[in-house]
């Protein structure tokens, strides 16, 4: 149907001017189908090309229109016109009209091209807000950054909150350990003035973006703990200092934001995930949501049930049964575990109780 109106719209064209277009010549490029190719291909994510822009926006949409190798497709791009209806009901490829294969076939290329050299981008790094903050001996710029997992909806949204050392600080640890997946990562440089105008905040805003999504699309740093640690390692010290302080409400604000980061960043099944799960047992149990914090036990229970001993498998279990009494749940399995545990020579009437393990974790 669409190639039947251009095909009349083209003659009517041809008309008025008096002469006709020749088939398949250079003008064949500003037809509607064409115009919706290239509108996609402006589109097109470019989140892991790892190439830090300080340019201006419009410069910014022009480069993300050239760099092809750096896009991420999930499928084939085809646009309305790449394949049209005939009158018989039978269909048509772009190759087979005018002016439609050579586009159409560099697309194709370049999804071939990006499914093979790119890793998926699971995890998307958004700068939601800049903040300047002034101490007494200081002045920065505080950045927010939101974790979000493509395609989801999180209902409550993992965050952080860094400023530039911050950032510093891990690309130069980094460097270090992986100097040579770090030589094509590139960072904000350091600037004497003109620190806390809006264009360089949007601007590094930009770059801290693309710099952590560049980090996350390579495995080996993805998987590092100086990596991981940027992200929840200030969330537990801080929680773990408003526990010991008997500020639980506030701590369990802060040990949920760290159990989701974990929880995005794939790291569920690591010691500081348990860490994470015991400070929301003892907050939730403190602040009498003993339902919660019954929870809390069970998921431990579940990553601990594969390993034969662990400095908070004992305490894990004594914190359930208590709480499944309270509750009025199921306590029988976690008993004969401690009692295995028991039989196995662990001594478990000294084992210190969940918030103990909690006050005395070292967290560095």
């Amino acid at each position: 149907m669409a190639a039947r109106i251009l095909h009349r719209l083209r003659h009517a064209l041809a008309g008025e001017g008096g002469r006709e277009e020749p088939a398949g010549g250079g003008e064949a490029e500003d037809c509607p189908e064409s115009s919706e190719l290239e509108d996609d291909t402006e589109g097109l994510s470019t989140r892991l090309s790892g190439t830090l822009s300080f340019t201006s926006h419009e410069d910014e949409e022009e480069e993300e229109e050239g760099d092809g190798a750096s896009e991420e497709l999930e499928e084939p791009p085809q646009a309305p016109g790449a394949a049209a209806g005939t009158e018989d009901g039978e269909w048509v490829s772009a190759a087979e009209r005018p002016g439609g294969s050579l586009l159409t076939r560099q697309l194709q290329e370049l999804w071939r091209r990006s499914r093979g050299s790119l890793a998926p981008q699971r995890l998307l790094f958004e700068v939601t807000s800049a903040s300047v903050v002034s101490e007494r001996s200081s002045k920065y710029v505080l950045y927010t950054i939101y974790l979000i997992r493509s395609g989801q909806f999180d209902k409550a949204p993992a965050t952080i909150a860094r400023r530039y050392s911050d950032f510093e600080q891990l690309n130069r640890r980094l460097r270090c350990r992986f100097s040579c997946d770090m030589a094509s990562v590139a960072f904000p440089r350091k600037r004497l003035r003109r620190n806390f105008t809006a264009e360089t905040i949007a601007k590094r805003s930009r770059a801290f973006e693309q710099f952590l999504s560049h980090l996350y699309s390579i495995d080996e740093i993805r998987r590092s703990p100086e990596f991981l640690e940027f992200f929840f390692l200030p969330d537990l010290q801080a929680a773990q200092r408003l526990t010991c302080t008997g500020m639980y409400r506030e701590a369990l604000a802060t040990w949920a934001n760290a159990y989701r980061l974990q929880d995005r960043l794939g790291v569920c099944s690591s010691g500081r995930f348990l860490l994470t799960l015991a400070g929301l047992a003892v907050c939730h149990q403190e602040l009498d949501q003993l339902s919660e914090a019954h929870g809390c036990c069970e998921q431990a229970l579940q990553l601990l049930e594969a390993q034969g001993s662990h400095p908070l498998l004992g305490p894990f279990l004594q914190a359930h049964i208590h709480l499944a009494w309270k509750v009025g749940k199921d306590k029988r399995r976690s008993e004969a575990r401690l009692q295995d545990l028991w039989e196995a020579g662990l001594p478990v009437q000294q084992q210190p109780s969940l918030k103990e393990c909690l006050i005395k974790e070292p967290l560095e």
